[in-house]
């Protein structure tokens, strides 16, 4: 009895094991599939879905918040057929590439009770703003406009027009001078700027938003990956300006659109037999070992942007690594973007910010060069700058905007660093997109702290 016990249990024992030796690499294999296994990009129809559950749920819950905070009774978007303005155009439900004819939005703000009601004035509904005018009783859309507006009584109507925020000065001439003159005087006295609420709706990101904004960056992480791989360069043979229509390619067969055409520098040692040290963004290189790649390129997908700067190293022959020179300057620059991220503060302006970065950078030695700028529903969004390439003493009036909770920003800078092994500086050129939640920044889909290495070792 004893020995078929044991018998029984070595025989249970070998099946198991031999069960586990036969999957093992099957869940080895499943294991590596899912690491690999890209975010999942919806059809079209899906997209549209999601887009308009998100501007529903913007449309009920921010424009109330924004238009209390900023005090405006009646805010109006005015776009004409293929000359849109940048806010209303993200209004439109997904299936509205466009506006139709004159296009008239306008949210009625009730002060006592501070409820919302959206209206169209168009010919027809448009998405979630039902239309209020009807042709055949008045035939004059402008004349149906001035109707509402006397009906509602608002203390203040805001319309679109700013100096310096180009997303918030969407309405053009002639539609700012067609809605001046349908209005009696005593509403022409009432017309402010709307360019606050414009900002406040382009910049402010939501929790669902969020959610799926990490999968959207890394796609695009992703996207580098490949690209700075043996399966788009072949050092000696690939040019940047391959890489840069590489680039671009995959964002298209990925089935997502690029907001700026990809951008390919190449950075190499002064003293090497291909020389060179730098290639702008229209110089075309051969990539050779040896070279820093760095590329900047953007996706759009669900309406959101991404904007990513990151670098890769080619190895040389026997090289397993990037030269200490190169690493540490990586590690100096990534410090710089701690600097940068530790002066958010909700309220402060985009020139303080700058100004402290800038200093605290200066006094551990680093020499800086900050240009962030907002990231949503634009690439280079609305709201507060923090420095432009070339005006690293502040930007006036953008860099004037206060800093907001629930913002997403690209985190965009550069350290000059010198490399012993090249006994030259370069620039080490970051963009990693990041969300404020009034307390901390975070990056959306993490940040680079190491070079791309071209083989994979």
């Amino acid at each position: 009895m004893v020995m078929l016990r044991l018998k029984t249990n070595f025989f249970i024992g070998w099946m198991i094991g031999f069960f586990l030796i036969l999957s093992a690499p099957k869940t080895i294999l499943l294991a590596q599939s899912l690491t690999r296994q890209e975010p999942q990009i919806l059809p079209m129809r899906e997209r549209a879905r999601v887009i308009d559950r998100w501007l529903e749920y913007r449309l009920d819950v921010l424009i109330p918040e924004l238009m209390k905070r900023e005090n405006i009774d009646m805010w109006v978007l005015v776009a004409r057929e293929y000359n849109e303005d940048p806010v209303l155009l993200t209004m439109l439900p997904a299936t509205w590439q466009s506006s139709r004819r004159t296009t008239i939005l306008v949210f009625s703000r009730n002060p006592v009770t501070e409820e919302v009601d959206r209206l169209a004035v168009a010919r027809y509904n448009i998405g979630f703003f039902e239309t209020q005018w009807d042709p055949q009783v008045q035939p004059d859309q402008w004349k149906r406009f001035a109707e509402i507006v006397q009906e509602r009584n608002p203390s203040t109507i805001a319309v679109n027009t700013s100096d310096a925020f180009a997303q918030a000065d969407g309405i053009s001439y002639t539609d700012y001078s067609a809605l001046k003159a349908s209005l009696p005087a005593v509403y022409q006295e009432r017309i402010v700027s709307g360019e606050r609420l414009a900002i406040g709706w382009l910049e402010t990101r939501t929790q669902e938003e969020m959610a799926t904004y990490r999968q959207i960056n890394r796609i695009a992480h992703q996207i580098i990956e490949e690209g700075f791989s043996e399966a788009a360069i072949t050092p000696g043979v690939t040019t940047s300006e391959d890489l840069r229509w590489w680039f671009r390619q995959r964002i298209l067969d990925r089935g997502l659109n690029a907001w700026f055409h990809p951008s390919i520098q190449i950075i190499r040692a002064a003293n090497t037999p291909h020389s060179g040290d730098y290639s702008g963004d229209y110089g075309e290189m051969i990539i050779q070992p040896g070279d820093v790649i760095h590329v900047d390129f953007g996706v759009t997908y669900l309406r959101l942007n991404t904007d990513t700067q990151r670098n890769a190293y080619v190895l040389r022959p026997g090289e397993t690594s990037p030269p200490q020179g190169l690493i540490e300057a990586l590690a100096t620059a990534n410090r710089l973007q701690d600097i940068l991220t530790n002066e958010f503060t909700t309220g402060r302006t985009g020139n303080e910010i700058l100004a402290s970065a800038l200093n605290k950078a200066q006094s551990e030695g680093i020499k800086a060069t900050i240009y962030t700028h907002p990231i949503g529903y634009y690439g280079h969004g609305a709201g507060t700058t923090i420095g432009l390439w070339d005006q690293q003493q502040g930007v006036p009036v953008n860099g004037d905007y206060p800093l907001y909770a629930n913002t997403a920003h690209s985190i965009e800078l550069n350290a000059e660093v010198f490399i012993p092994e090249w006994t030259q500086s370069i620039r080490v050129m970051l963009e990693e997109d990041a969300f404020f939640d009034g307390q901390k920044v975070e990056y959306i889909d993490g940040r680079a702290i190491e070079f791309y290495l071209i083989p994979r070792p």
